[in-house]
């Protein structure tokens, strides 16, 4: 039986927005749509895969596609957005990022220069987990272009961190059904708090780095 997106939207009087795209999207085209939007998240990080995967598992529950094939399809779509900032970071370049980064405060070609040995060391686990932390899951695309990293390393290293946060995502849409806010309610708040970690460190990077330069 076909759910249409005005019905699905009814049963849940909350799904406006965002959501009510995504819905739409994935009533029209499958596990496509659920794939196109998270594809879409990737590459516009405000649009936030929180609300996309849990309803990909809940129109699967509906019957609109099965739940492997959301799962797949949105694993696809992270992959595909990921690529797609991943040739924009080897587009820009590593010396044309050492040329904006020395003009801002704060930074120098030293801290660059760090940073890119780092990522070199350790790429491979930042692009792992990174897909797993809310923003830096997009954004950590753009360094692995910028330094090179492998292509077909990127894409399995990016596919394999996809599909575990999708398939948590979607797994508890589906089990939850129409109460799969509550998925969004708790991945918003460990997203706050990794946004609060994030916000303490480079604070305390700052202080540090303002010290150094006043000794």
């Amino acid at each position: 039986m076909t759910v249409d997106a005005t019905v699905l939207a009814s049963t849940s009087p909350d799904i406006g927005g965002v959501a009510g795209w995504a819905v739409s999207l994935m009533d029209r085209l499958g596990g496509v749509g659920a794939g196109a939007a998270i594809a879409a998240e990737n590459i516009f990080p405000p649009l936030p895969s929180e609300i996309i995967l849990p309803l990909a598992g809940l129109t699967a529950a509906r019957g609109e596609m099965s739940l492997w094939e959301a799962i797949v399809w949105t694993t696809v779509g992270s992959v595909v957005g990921a690529m797609v900032l991943y040739v924009v970071g080897a587009r820009l370049g590593r010396d044309r990022v050492h040329r904006l980064v020395e003009r801002l405060p704060f930074f120098s070609a030293d801290d660059l220069a760090k940073s890119e040995a780092w990522f070199r060391r350790y790429g491979s686990v930042a692009v792992l987990v990174g897909r797993m932390i809310p923003v830096v899951r997009s954004l950590v695309s753009v360094p692995a272009g910028m330094y090179c990293m492998p292509f077909v390393r990127f894409v399995a290293l990016t596919a394999a961190g996809s599909a575990v946060w999708n398939s948590l995502l979607v797994v508890a849409g589906f089990k939850l059904g129409d109460n799969w806010e509550t998925v969004s309610t708790w991945t918003s708040r460990y997203q706050y708090g990794v946004l609060a970690v994030a916000a303490v460190l480079i604070a305390a990077w700052l202080v540090r780095k303002r010290r150094s330069r006043a000794g």
